[in-house]
């Protein structure tokens, strides 16, 4: 019996042996559906990315490995920005502006070796610009308006876009809004591919971003990050501040570009970045859409934007500021510092020395948000002014005026 079983050992010992040597030198001498180490119908090991399956013992493995791999791009990396890439890109052109000489900023440049804000063409107080400029501009109806920066077109002798699909075409200017830098375009197309408009009141710091554009005029790309800041003023860019900041890469030639979310809705027009190179430093700065969509609707519609305006001088409450004019160092509002004659502050009673606190109802507590507010109140409504004078709170009430077509400056009277 024993060795009866040795050699039986001995013999499946050989055929195992033979059947591997013909699997590995002349696997098509073997029956259909047989291969080493697996049988028909049993289980093979996962591939990876993929869920675990049955696979016959003569599949194909690289184009299994091929088709797990497709399988997981449906269901989407959770860090791949690809489907927002897709819906937003078409709507994002390049602007090329020929003839004339544009002047990017009319305001000295600060002093030192460090450059501050950059305008896209050029670095802030330079006499001129060369003729021709390259920029961004998005798509915003099918029937062929564009949005992009002033700072882009202005002064140009002519306009042309260069849609995503090869295609260019003359643009021609809708109507221009250099306070908050806006412009808007439209060329004779229909079919076109619009963006689709997001929330940028829901914005929050953290919250993933791409930059669309034409850096360089390399071509359009795409480059990613996040919210940085919100609400950003003061920066000396525009009259209306109330920008995006954000670190995903801009660079010259994105200016007028879009800055969307993860789902390649518009939340933004890129417009500035702060460089000591003239590149990205992980500063970008974009107006947020919906400021965007009330200038482009005004500018649709009337070709001007319109705002109201109460001829005042505002100046941020600094704690100093507050012990000067003898009031609490903790309070908030806005230092009225000058009253136009005859304008519609003075003639509410609005005096110099007054602490702005609340404007219909809405607290402001920085020059910005006093434009803001006030730009926002209809011409020829009336409006509540709460003040503060003296130590005591007083209410007044103003008749709003329609705020004179001027160009941003440090000095101008809000």
């Amino acid at each position: 019996m024993r060795r009866l079983w040795l050699t039986f050992s001995q013999a499946v010992t050989v055929a195992v042996a033979v059947v591997f040597v013909l699997a590995t030198f002349k696997p098509d001498w073997l029956p259909s559906g047989t291969s080493p180490g697996t049988s028909s119908g049993a289980a093979a090991p996962s591939l990876p990315g993929a869920l675990p399956q049955a696979l016959p013992a003569s599949a194909n493995l690289p184009a299994l490995a091929a088709e797990a791999g497709a399988d997981a791009a449906v269901q989407g990396s959770p860090n791949s920005f690809a489907r927002a890439a897709r819906r937003a890109a078409p709507s994002v052109v390049s602007v090329v502006t020929t003839g004339g000489s544009r002047q990017v900023d009319e305001e000295p440049a600060p002093q030192g070796t460090e450059p501050w804000f950059r305008r896209f063409f050029g670095d802030k107080g330079n006499p001129a610009v060369p003729s021709t400029g390259m920029g961004s501009a998005v798509i915003v109806s099918a029937d062929g308006y564009l949005l992009t920066n002033n700072h882009v077109i202005e002064g140009a002798g002519r306009i042309e876009v260069v849609l995503n699909d090869g295609r260019r075409l003359q643009a021609r200017t809708v109507g221009a809004d250099p306070e908050s830098d806006l412009a808007v375009l439209k060329v004779d197309a229909e079919g076109l591919p619009m963006v689709s408009f997001g929330q940028s009141d829901v914005l929050q710091v953290g919250d993933a971003v791409l930059a669309i554009g034409n850096p360089f005029n390399v071509g359009q790309t795409v480059t990613s990050g996040i919210v940085s800041a919100l609400g950003r003023s003061g920066l000396g860019l525009n009259t209306f501040e109330s920008f995006i900041q954000t670190d995903a890469a801009i660079n010259p030639g994105n200016s007028g570009g879009a800055l969307v979310d993860v789902e390649g809705r518009l939340l933004g027009i890129n417009t500035a970045i702060y460089s000591r190179s003239g590149g990205s430093m992980g500063i970008g700065f974009a107006i947020p859409v919906a400021t965007a969509r009330q200038v482009m609707d005004g500018l649709i519609r009337n070709g001007v934007v319109t705002r109201g305006w109460i001829g005042v001088q505002p100046r941020d409450l600094t704690p100093e500021l507050a012990q000067s004019i003898q009031i609490a160092e903790d309070t908030r509002g806005v230092l009225i510092v000058g009253v136009l004659d005859d304008g519609p502050a003075a003639q509410a009673g609005v005096r110099p020395g007054d602490v702005v606190q609340q404007v219909g109802g809405h607290v402001v507590a920085s020059t910005a948000q006093l434009l803001n507010e006030v730009a926002a109140l209809p011409p020829q409504s009336r409006a509540n002014l709460r003040l503060l004078r003296a130590g005591r709170e007083i209410d007044v009430q103003v008749k709003v005026a329609q705020r004179p077509r001027q160009r941003p400056s440090a000095t101008d009277g809000k």
